[in-house]
């Protein structure tokens, strides 16, 4: 049992210390990836925060058959989608707009730390959401392609092939941006 499922479970026996500690251990990496759902980091930290709300109070079985952290990726997921569905039907002007650069901004010093992988997050940023998606759970989040289909819900063959392609995206936006590198 990972540490988070563990986590989990003693927040559902009643210790309240240990939602503490997965919303220390899964906030960062599940607000970066839930950007690519958002119009702003201030609307992806809302989904977050909604994520881990309805872990509280909803208090949803986490069966096992995956990760932790597959499982909560995938409820984040779901939250952004259902959130998306509410902002169609309430079209709203974000009033915190100005907000969100310097918010991104703080969130990149933590996780991002050499100019490398700044360029290589700014270029992510201007693929397509699937592409962006895919690179990030795989690449940065570190989940097997069995995982990651089961969080973007699709199979692994179109893992593998949103993969093969979003690489090759990559490739070509950080050549466009005068990114040089060493080919092994």
């Amino acid at each position: 049992m990972d540490n988070g499922a563990d986590s989990y479970r003693r927040f559902l026996e009643g210790d309240r210390n240990s939602f503490t500690d997965l919303v220390a251990e899964y906030w960062d990496g599940l607000t970066l990836y839930l950007t690519g759902f958002a119009e702003s980091i201030t609307e992806a930290e809302e989904i977050s925060e909604e994520t881990f709300l309805k872990l509280y109070t909803d208090k949803p079985k986490f069966s096992g058959k995956s990760t932790f952290r597959t499982w909560l990726f995938s409820v984040g997921r779901n939250t952004a989608h259902n959130y998306a569905r509410k902002r169609r039907r309430i079209s709203e002007v974000p009033i915190d707009d100005f907000y969100s650069l310097s918010d991104r901004e703080d969130i990149e010093k933590n996780h991002i730390h050499t100019e490398d992988k700044k360029l290589l997050y700014s270029a992510m940023e201007k693929l397509s959401s699937d592409y962006r998606q895919v690179l990030y759970l795989v690449y940065l989040e570190n989940f097997s392609n069995t995982e990651t289909a089961e969080i973007m819900r699709k199979n692994e063959r179109q893992i593998r092939n949103l993969l093969y392609r979003a690489k090759a995206a990559l490739k070509t936006q950080l050549e466009k941006e005068g990114f040089e590198y060493e080919e092994l």
